[in-house]
């Protein structure tokens, strides 16, 4: 019998022309930023109590029906997976959708929320936009066309990660205690601060887009779905980094991820993963 062919991962060549797809993925972008920004800082923002504790507001709820209403007319066959409303169709060809990744943030009238957008083909993801319309910064990416955002001229600037070969002299952010804490992973957490330059906890989507523009060299954190990291994992290896669960496996669905600046992955790991 002929083994199976491993998963394909996160960098695997893409055989298609994804250009149309990363042009639908930023005007859906745009439905979402009117949707969101319409009720940002809101005095009577709807907000509710999902059953998992965590908050809901009806910006949420308003955004990702904006994006899945152009969906429905530009991409009938394709299926959706959001946060909100969960996962219609079942097509190979998959828009995964979180609306306001951070609305923690967003109900409590702080700008730095994201709407995240991506394409997964096959089970990997292809496109993927990242927009925060509250501080006018959006990041873009698809397989084989680079990583983007977009400059106060106007014009999209290419990214690149850090070059930073040295754990000693890299910048990591790590989320947050508590996160590493309910993992049971507070002592790596410990050796990751002990041995680098500089830590900060920025949270949310943010970091990894600092990754991508080379300001950090190290985003990881515990709990996300797929709709939290699906959008980020293009924009980061088409920037040249690397996009892992923690475990180091590339994978969607294992409630942890880990994004480096692609050299020093495997070091990281290492360090992590130390008893």
């Amino acid at each position: 019998m002929t083994a199976a062919p491993p998963d394909p991962t996160f960098d695997a060549p893409f055989e298609g022309d994804l250009e149309a797809d990363l042009d639908l993925a930023l005007r859906l972008a745009d439905a979402a930023d009117a949707a969101s920004m319409s009720r940002f800082d809101a005095a009577d923002l709807d907000v509710r109590t999902k059953a998992d504790t965590t908050h809901v507001t009806e910006a949420d709820l308003a955004t990702e029906r904006a994006i899945r209403a152009v969906l429905e007319t530009e991409r009938p066959g394709d299926s959706v997976f959001g946060e909100e409303y969960g996962i219609s169709g079942e097509s190979s060809r998959q828009w995964i959708i979180d609306p306001i990744d951070g609305t923690a943030n967003y109900l409590k009238g702080i700008p730095m929320w994201t709407t995240l957008i991506a394409l997964a083909i096959d089970g990997i993801p292809r496109v993927g936009v990242a927009s925060q319309p509250a501080i006018g910064r959006r990041w873009w990416a698809a397989t084989g066309l680079g990583a983007w955002t977009n400059t106060p001229s106007g014009e999209p600037a290419r990214l690149a990660v850090s070059t930073v070969d040295s754990i000693s002299d890299s910048s990591v952010s790590f989320q947050s205690i508590a996160q590493w804490r309910e993992a049971g992973r507070l002592d790596a957490l410990e050796r990751l601060t002990s041995a680098v330059w500089r830590d900060r906890g920025y949270g949310d989507a943010w970091p990894y887009m600092l990754l991508a523009e080379g300001r950090l060299e190290f985003v990881a954190e515990f709990g996300v779905k797929e709709y939290d990291i699906a959008a980020l994992v293009p924009i980061v290896t088409e920037a040249g980094g690397r996009f892992t669960s923690f475990e180091g496996r590339d994978s969607l669905s294992e409630l942890s991820s880990l994004a480096t600046n692609r050299v020093l992955h495997d070091a990281y790991l290492r360090l992590l993963h130390t008893d």
